[in-house]
């Protein structure tokens, strides 16, 4: 933990200090001064807007009458503001994602298949992207090696999922059935239950395949979440007055983003930076723009989830069974509504008094005996209460009465 939060303090040492310094104090403050307010405006609504179709890229591989696509939107915001302060990857924050989802009343197989399907198919569109850019900008810019290194690795992704997808259509009940004898072996397993799960994913990936329009949406929402992302990155760079190609853009985007997954700082933390400023310095841009353009890019994509989600994630802890409003009037009941509890023995009336801490006492009347239907009067007429001192009085008797009586 120790060498986990002094490497995260030396991250941020170098992103927001150190970088600042490498592109000249004296340049930096005059970019900051010629910064488009509006631009930067543009730039974050394009970043909550990719979080937006992220959310309904989680609505779409959800079978229907799952949660609604605000309870989603915070759901992936919790899930967004965990990787971004564990390391990991995305690991972290898909088990508080898959907890809530299991909340919200999602199934286990459900919640599981949605993620699963979301961040590899999010991946693989990510990848496209990426291949698709470098076709049209490797002519006009040349080869780096690293373009390959960061190819290779989707590649080598695009098969994995492409081999799990042909063993659970084509090959679903040997694999069923593998699954269920090694879950036999293992203590603590239900090969049985674990079976029914895969069962379960395997029938929801048939679905999904064979739903032709519901894949198609499935591709263009997790599509819209990084071009939304990448334009974000976009306008932050043209606010301090400088245009970039898009074309060079998606190359550098897509390499900082592949590189990313690689779990070795929360969110890609300096991995993205890191990357994003030499390229595009390399096709042109001035390092200052650069820096200044992913930093500011950086404090939307990276730092502002983190608070917003941990709002998020309060807001579904405090509303679990419906909406803000209910769980407000609840509370309000409950604080105003008397105590609800059986009051002691011969006591039919429940009495401030005996709240408040006061001794409480009957004294015999000296009447007749109570009439049907006023007991409660009488009785109430002959409570006598301790007052500090040690004098009784009658209720309703100005203090001093009762040294008379």
């Amino acid at each position: 933990m120790r060498w986990g939060v002094t490497a995260f303090v030396l991250v941020l040492v170098i992103e927001y200090l150190l970088l600042p310094e490498l592109a000249g104090a004296g340049h930096a403050l005059a970019l900051l001064g010629r910064v488009n307010v509006a631009y930067l405006m543009l730039g974050t609504i394009l970043e909550v807007a990719s979080l937006v179709a992220y959310a309904q890229l989680t609505h779409t591989v959800l079978p229907p009458g799952g949660p609604s696509r605000n309870r989603l939107l915070r759901i992936n915001l919790s899930s967004l503001a965990v990787s971004h302060v564990l390391p990991g990857g995305t690991a972290p924050g898909a088990g508080v994602a898959y907890r809530l989802l299991g909340e919200s009343g999602v199934s286990g197989a459900d919640a599981a298949f949605a993620l699963a399907t979301q961040g590899v198919g999010s991946a693989l569109v990510l990848n496209a992207v990426f291949w698709l850019a470098l076709v049209v900008s490797i002519p006009l810019n040349g080869y780096n090696p690293i373009y390959g290194i960061a190819a290779a690795a989707g590649a080598l992704l695009l098969a994995l999922f492409a081999a799990i997808v042909v063993l659970l259509t084509k090959g679903r009940h040997r694999v069923i059935e593998v699954v269920r004898r090694a879950a036999d072996r293992v203590p603590f397993l239900d090969g049985e239950q674990l079976a029914g799960h895969v069962r379960r994913v395997a029938d929801r990936l048939h679905s999904l395949i064979e739903n032709r329009p519901l894949l198609y949406r499935a591709l263009v929402w997790a599509a819209a979440n990084w071009l939304l992302d990448a334009a974000s990155l976009w306008v932050f760079i043209a606010a301090f007055g400088r245009l970039v190609s898009p074309v060079d853009l998606l190359v550098a985007y897509g390499l900082a983003n592949v590189l990313a997954v690689i779990p070795i700082t929360p969110g890609g933390l300096g991995v993205v930076e890191g990357v994003l400023i030499p390229t595009l310095a390399g096709f042109g841009l001035s390092r200052g723009v650069a820096i200044l353009g992913v930093l500011g890019y950086r404090l939307v994509n990276f730092w502002l989830p983190i608070p917003v989600g941990g709002a998020a994630y309060l807001s579904l802890r405090l509303t679990p069974g419906g909406g803000w409003r209910q769980q407000l009037s609840i509370a309000r009941e409950r604080v105003t509504s008397p105590a609800t509890g059986e009051d002691p023995p011969g006591d039919t009336l429940h009495d401030p008094a005996r709240a408040s801490g006061h001794d409480v006492t009957d004294e015999e009347s000296d009447g007749p005996a109570e009439q049907p239907g006023k007991g409660l009067l009488a009785r109430d007429a002959r409570l006598r209460i301790r007052v500090p001192g040690g004098a009784w009085r009658a209720r309703g008797q100005a203090p001093g009465a009762g040294a008379a009586r």
